[in-house]
């Protein structure tokens, strides 16, 4: 197949040249510092309530300089604009990319509505979310009880990738705001060991299901939402069964077949990607956490985002900026991933959350004609809370031969009382991408050893494996608090990131044909594992692994 000679575009050159300028001169983070003292407030700015300081990667003025004209060379502004007007920027699905609509508040004077499958979706969205306020308020309230006339006290969400991860990690990191009295639990993984642990957990005369699926036939989910609704009926009969599930999808007929009475389901559509779902009635787990006025409020920050993404010139738009900041390090720098570093407890799901839409989207190397892109795209994200990461994988981000950009991101204020650890935790944060940028040079490594009295002979032993090159990139994001305001417009920094960077190397942001294959193999295995007689069909190694499953259903069977 030809290659889309993205590299040998003249605004690609340019970086290209200017970047091995940088190399000859030996241009260092640390050297741009010493040559800018202001160059923090040069090189960071706010939107939406967050705090963007990129000033310690390896970029000067001309570099930003030349990455915009690569972003306009790109049309990444007419692309943003077009996504915005509801043109199909989808290509391979023919679809409008319409999850900013999710959150656009009701009573704002739209531009235009978007009309899809002759449905006005303004209209559509607030229409679902006054029912979910509603549902959350009477949940609350205590007017929504079980079947026994019990208050509900545990919420179950059984769904897979966007309709767990999203929702699974603004719960957890707004744990601060949660509602007294309810506990919420995600079941996605279709291993039995995961319901079971969450079924131990709850009791059926006081637990709601929600069960996420757009297609309501996901077999993971459904697997899995037929089993809860097998071990609630050991405790009650099937018309008290609607008092405990409701559904986020848009399948009618099967929502209604399994149970759930139809008042009860909570739509979305087909234009809503799963990695953009949470800001739809996918998000019902989050209001029923939380509250629906918290649920409301992240939605407001994402539109926040969303305001300044679409409006700010492109040199102070964070979005831009931000994927700008990550194809200069991919491409120029060769840095195959990203580790995400949060120092907050609360964003520990934070990563997983961002593996999905970056790596889902952007990881990909066909172009809109269909060519080979030729530079790296999506990076690998990987990461963990702050300071626990410090005590595991932080040696191989100081000393590695692999250089990894960090994105450090912290609160500035807690929602605990706990001030020495606020201090220390944000001093750790600090220290870690000062200490990725400065590295510690041998002459400085020999002074300190001088000084604890150690020998020539052992200095030089020891100076190698205490020297840190330095020179490591990375971006600090900080918000005030973690609220759902704040949240809501980090996650929606990071949506538009990963989109400016879809649209700089030509690649669809919007589908993922690639979690398909492995789906459709599946069933034929599965097929397989439920036959006496398996087909001839696959690979060795894929018959001898189905052999032994099967070998080892048969030991259960007769010890059973």
């Amino acid at each position: 197949m030809s290659s889309n000679i993205l590299s040998r575009s003249s605004a690609f050159r340019q970086l290209q040249s200017h970047y091995q300028q940088m190399r000859q001169q030996g241009l260092e983070i640390s050297h741009l510092f010493e040559q800018q003292p202001d160059r923090f407030s040069r090189f960071s700015l706010s939107a939406a309530g967050i705090f963007l300081d990129y000033s310690k990667n390896q970029l000067t003025d001309t570099t930003m300089e030349l990455l915009f004209d690569f972003a306009r060379q790109q049309r990444v502004e007419q692309q943003r604009d077009a996504m915005f007007g509801g043109e199909k920027i989808n290509f391979t699905e023919q679809r409008a990319v319409l999850h900013t609509e999710l959150r656009f508040p009701d009573g704002d004077s739209h531009p235009f509505p978007h009309i899809v499958d002759g449905i006005n979706i303004n209209v559509a969205v607030h229409d679902v979310l006054a029912r979910m306020q509603m549902f959350v308020e009477q949940v609350h309230s205590g007017t929504w009880c079980g079947a026994t006339g019990l208050v509900i006290t545990d919420v179950v969400n059984i769904g897979i990738g966007g309709s767990d991860l999203g929702p699974k990690m603004v719960c957890q990191a707004l744990r601060s705001y949660a509602h007294q009295g309810i506990q919420t639990h995600f079941v996605s993984n279709v291993d039995g060991h995961a319901l079971d642990a969450v079924l131990a957990q709850v009791n059926p005369a006081t637990t709601l299901f929600v069960v996420s699926s757009k297609t309501f036939t996901t077999r993971d989910t459904m697997l899995n939402a037929h089993s809860a609704r097998n071990w609630f009926l050991q405790h009650f009969t099937e018309a008290e069964l609607p008092k405990h599930f409701v559904a986020v999808s848009s399948n009618q007929s099967a929502v209604q077949e399994f149970g759930i009475a139809l008042e009860n389901r909570f739509s979305f559509w087909d234009w809503v990607g799963g990695r953009y779902s949470l800001w739809s009635a996918i998000g019902l787990p989050i209001a029923l956490a939380v509250g629906f006025p918290h649920f409301r409020a992240l939605l407001d920050g994402a539109h926040a985002m969303d305001n300044h993404f679409k409006q700010a010139p492109i040199e102070q738009n964070m979005p831009i900026l931000l994927g700008l900041v990550g194809i200069w390090n991919r491409d120029l720098l060769g840095c195959v991933s990203l580790s995400i570093a949060a120092y907050h407890q609360d964003l520990k799901a934070f990563p997983n959350y961002l593996q999905q839409l970056d790596m889902e989207s952007n990881g990909k190397q066909i172009n809109h004609r269909g060519l080979t892109v030729d530079v790296g795209t999506g990076p690998i994200i990987w990461g963990d809370v702050g300071t626990n990461g410090q005590h595991a994988y932080f040696q191989h981000l100081h000393q590695s031969s692999t250089i990894t950009p960090v994105d450090f991101i912290a609160a500035l204020s807690p929602q605990h009382q706990l001030a020495e650890h606020q201090l220390v935790l944000l001093a750790n944060c600090f220290a870690q991408s000062q200490a990725l940028m400065r590295g510690k040079n041998a002459q400085q490594i020999a002074a300190e050893m001088a000084a604890e009295g150690m020998s020539a002979e052992h200095i030089a032993l020891l100076m190698p494996h205490r020297t840190f090159t330095g020179n490591r990139p990375s971006n600090t994001i900080l918000l005030d608090e973690l609220s759902p305001t704040t949240l809501g417009a980090l996650i929606a920094l990071y949506e538009h990131k990963v989109t400016v960077q879809g649209f700089c190397w030509g690649i669809n942001s919007f589908d993922q044909w690639g979690v398909e294959l492995g789906k459709v193999l599946a069933k034929a295995i599965e097929a397989d594992l439920r036959s006496a007689t398996p087909s001839n069909s696959h690979d060795s190694s894929t018959k001898g692994l189905i052999a032994k499953a099967l070998a080892a259903r048969s030991v259960i069977k007769s010890a059973g």
